[in-house]
């Protein structure tokens, strides 16, 4: 079973010295951000920055979110950052179809691509864009596709999208999608409930834009003790049993047993941080 990255942390791409940085806080994936964290005057500079910073490694680190594919920045992005061996993967903001990844699937050689569905034309066209060529993961730009559809609130109001994203993903066989930001810096609380609703959609991580918010995220799509030791039940109780087996009074079936293995394997996978 592979886990799929909790923490998706946001650094931006004129900012070296923020990298290993970003990579410290514990965040499973640092995204450096080449789109909406750079002003457009500092963008090709902040590629230039991006590739002094990354040429040099030997092992793949970062996702770059290169600028969106109706900009003048964008060929130039993936011709100039995809073929890095730091890079682990590319990140396409805005992203509405398949053939939107053609050529950065090619630029990428093999390299995993995500997705940002951020508009109200992606949503509808999911079905699509799942298909295209590379791709490993959606993301959802809440903020940016509560502006385009005119929706104001996060939370119940697009949780109708939330839906859409995790059930495309598994039918493409993609890893589970990633919720959008939570933009109050200060309230952890709030964060912490964000995520955990994220959670309970069936998202598998959220798109993080400060290091104090990796923690919160890492440990809210951790499996919960009581949900640990019930697994360790489950499983133990079906290891060499015949005929029906109950744990809590309850009969175990195998999507029982199936989700009990993916709470001791996704607990397994994330052991550093255990809460």
């Amino acid at each position: 079973m592979t886990i799929a990255a909790r923490s998706i942390l946001f650094v931006p791409g004129d900012r070296a010295e923020r990298f290993e940085k970003a990579r410290a806080s514990g965040a499973d994936i640092v995204v450096i951000d080449l789109e909406d964290a750079v002003l457009p005057d500092r963008k090709v500079a902040a590629r230039d920055t991006i590739y002094d910073a990354l040429a040099g490694l030997t092992e793949p680190r970062f996702v770059v979110r290169v600028n969106s594919l109706d900009t003048d920045w964008h060929a130039d992005d993936v011709r100039g950052l995809a073929a890095l061996s730091g890079v682990a993967g590319l990140m396409l903001p805005k992203a509405e179809r398949a053939s939107d990844f053609a050529a950065m699937h090619e630029a990428a050689a093999g390299k995993p691509l995500h997705a940002l569905v951020e508009t109200v034309s992606a949503v509808l066209n999911l079905a699509d864009l799942v298909t295209a060529p590379g791709l490993s993961r959606l993301s959802f730009g809440t903020v940016d596709f509560q502006a385009d559809a005119g929706i104001d609130g996060d939370q119940a109001e697009i949780d109708y999208v939330r839906t859409q994203l995790v059930l495309h993903s598994r039918s493409a066989g993609l890893a589970a999608p990633v919720d959008g930001v939570s933009t109050d810096l200060s309230n952890d609380e709030a964060l912490a409930r964000d995520t955990d609703h994220a959670r309970r959609f069936g998202f598998g991580g959220k798109l993080c834009v400060h290091p104090r918010q990796v923690g919160i995220v890492n440990a809210a799509f951790l499996p919960s003790a009581s949900d640990v030791d019930w697994a360790t039940r489950v499983v133990a109780a079906i290891d060499g049993a015949f005929g029906a087996v109950a744990v809590d009074g309850k009969l175990i079936d195998k999507p029982v047993v199936d989700r009990a293995r993916r709470v001791l394997d996704t607990y397994s996978a994330f052991d550093s941080f255990r809460r």
